[in-house]
């Protein structure tokens, strides 16, 4: 990849008691690219995304965000820095409706003031598809649309980097095949997205580069074919000998 990288990790490790859950890894996100982080259950791929937006502190390594360090930086100030994060399990504020959701995010994750906090909600709303659905309480959504706004609140923040957790994970065929045209608009938008996704056809159809966790060590990365192609990846992550 070309220029400096959006993101720089360097010698990453975590540990919970004896359990390691983070290796010594190595690697960098580029800006507008899409990067997919695929491995088996207990890989480390959550911890990894906490480690980088501070809901968990590294024991060893570092994380640069735009030439930054981050390890001084709480989870709300990497928001403001650019951060933006969804969860496996969506965290709406469940009394509060759509709109107000994401007027949150703007105000306080991007930081707005009202009025701006305002359009970019309006804005965000539509552009994920709950217009309509604006005034209805986020904890009456169905699946799918808490999805949405689990991603809806992110972008309100205005990140220039998103971190989207299994986002496709629950939803139906064609309900997934909505989230990755979702997205795949975002690199439009030059929206720097990672991406850890169990729903293998999703990240395949939208990701530049994939990165691939087993045990919490770096099993392989580069394009989506070279990494399928890689005889340990496939005994790894697919089972095929």
């Amino acid at each position: 990849m070309n220029g400096e990288p959006l993101l720089a990790a360097k010698g990453l490790r975590k540990s919970y008691g004896a359990v390691a859950v983070i290796r010594e890894i190595d690697f960098e996100v580029y800006r507008g690219e899409v990067l997919g982080v695929l491995g088996p259950n207990g890989a480390g791929k959550t911890t990894l995304f906490n480690l980088i937006s501070g809901d968990a502190a590294s024991d060893a390594g570092e994380v640069r965000f735009a030439g930054r360090l981050l390890e001084r930086e709480q989870p709300f100030q990497r928001c403001r820095l650019g951060i933006g994060r969804t969860y496996q399990i969506p965290r709406p504020f469940g009394g509060m409706t759509a709109y107000e959701n994401l007027l949150v995010a703007a105000m306080f994750g991007g930081g707005l003031a009202e009025r701006e906090a305002i359009g970019r909600s309006v804005e965000v709303l539509e552009r994920c598809g709950l217009g309509p659905k604006a005034d209805q309480l986020a904890s009456r959504l169905p699946l799918l649309d808490r999805k949405r706004l689990e991603l809806a609140r992110a972008l309100a923040s205005g990140p220039q980097m998103l971190l989207l957790d299994e986002i496709a994970g629950g939803l139906t065929d064609e309900e997934a095949e909505e989230l990755v045209r979702l997205v795949a608009s975002l690199k439009l938008n030059h929206v720097t997205v990672v991406w850890i996704e169990h729903v293998l056809r999703a990240v395949m159809a939208v990701a530049d580069r994939v990165l691939v966790l087993d045990f919490g060590q770096l099993l392989a990365v580069g394009t989506p074919a070279e990494v399928m192609a890689d005889p340990e990846v496939r005994r790894v992550y697919m089972g095929i000998e």
